[in-house]
């Protein structure tokens, strides 16, 4: 039986900047671009989504919504530090670990003989070890596979621990509502809820074959996930497979010389990150993507052996002979080929 333990801390950027900065204790703060200009907010810490501020919103709508939101720039170099340390936290209780993103993680501590081989007292231990070398609090999920163990951690946020033990695994996902499923956004749910689907208890009576003609490959997924069928392993050496720059502008630009201006620049960028990415030399495709003002996303993307400016610039230019409209982002990428201490049995130790 596997254990997997799914860490996410709170409020990631917003807590750190807290943090370092007793003067934001207790305020509503948006980690994010200027209200001021086309900035979009990164994350908020509690005190802000209380007040309906979210992730991915536009910071002005956000500081229209709440006019006492203190913002602070990102800072990247200083996050990305904090998630290294919180990593070598990890490696002292597994060597299966798989990063998601700078602030959250899975690990399989199955084998793991630390805390008497519990998963509950590992992810108890490793949530105290944080907030005591950081002073940052984590919320951490645990469970015998990834999905359980993703959605438990988001169950007793913040700075909390939710264990889904195996016996009760059926039971908790049967009465989870759909939209806890991964991959299931608006449009999915309200397919779904078409079908008076709102329940994976509802889900799971539906029969695969329905399920397939419906929605194909996720209808597989979804006949697996709501009986407790997720068989994923930890990865812990997955490579980038794509490398991605872009840049929202602080007013549309519609002329073709300060487009070309600005994808020159996003080239440049581009490439000091292509430095540092393991695949450099494996560059199978290039893409150029631009967001209208409409707010409506169009891409074109070919077959390059290497980071081609030109084919970036054709592949630009046909958007804008099919999309003249003004632009609010552009961005460009390229993309890569897929390719126990526990002997005594009068002690009782939990899952």
């Amino acid at each position: 039986m596997r254990k997997i333990i799914h860490i996410d801390m709170d409020c990631f950027y917003a807590a750190i900047e807290q943090r370092d900065d007793p003067a934001l204790a207790n305020l509503p703060l948006a980690v994010g671009g200027n209200p001021y200009s086309r900035g979009v907010i990164s994350t908020c810490n509690y005190e802000a989504r209380r007040l309906g501020v979210r992730s991915a919103m536009p910071s002005a709508h956000a500081a229209r919504l709440c006019p006492e939101l203190a913002f602070v720039k990102p800072d990247m170099a200083k996050y990305k530090r904090e998630s290294q340390e919180i990593r070598r936290i990890f490696k002292e209780y597994t060597d299966l670990i798989e990063p998601l993103s700078l602030d959250e993680a899975y690990l399989d501590i199955t084998d793991s003989e630390r805390c008497c081989g519990s998963a509950t007292w590992i992810a108890q231990s490793i949530c105290n070890t944080i907030q005591e070398r950081t002073g940052l609090t984590a919320s951490a999920g645990v469970a015998t596979s990834k999905f359980l163990a993703k959605i438990a951690s988001d169950w007793n946020k913040p700075a909390g621990i939710k264990v889904v033990l195996p016996e009760e695994a059926l039971d908790f996902i049967e009465q989870l509502p759909v939209n806890k499923l991964f991959g299931v956004g608006k449009v999915m749910a309200s397919k779904l809820e078409a079908m008076d689907i709102h329940y994976c208890h509802e889900l799971k009576q539906v029969e695969l074959s329905v399920l397939i003609k419906k929605f194909g490959k996720m209808g597989k997924y979804f006949y697996d996930l709501c009986r407790g069928v997720d068989e994923r392993p930890v990865i812990t050496n997955s490579k980038r497979k794509s490398v991605s720059v872009e840049n929202t502008f602080e007013q549309n630009i519609i002329q073709w010389e300060a487009c070309e201006a600005e994808l020159y620049r996003l080239v440049s960028s581009l490439s000091r990150r292509l430095e540092k990415a393991e695949q450099v030399d494996k560059i199978r495709k290039v893409y150029v993507k631009i967001k209208l003002d409409n707010f409506v996303i169009h891409s074109a993307e070919s077959i390059s052996q290497g980071l081609d400016v030109r084919l970036l610039l054709a592949l630009f230019k046909r958007l804008r002979n099919q999309h003249p409209q003004p632009i609010r982002l552009l961005g460009i990428g390229v993309r890569f080929p897929e390719d126990g201490l526990n002997n005594n049995r009068q002690l009782s130790i939990p899952f």
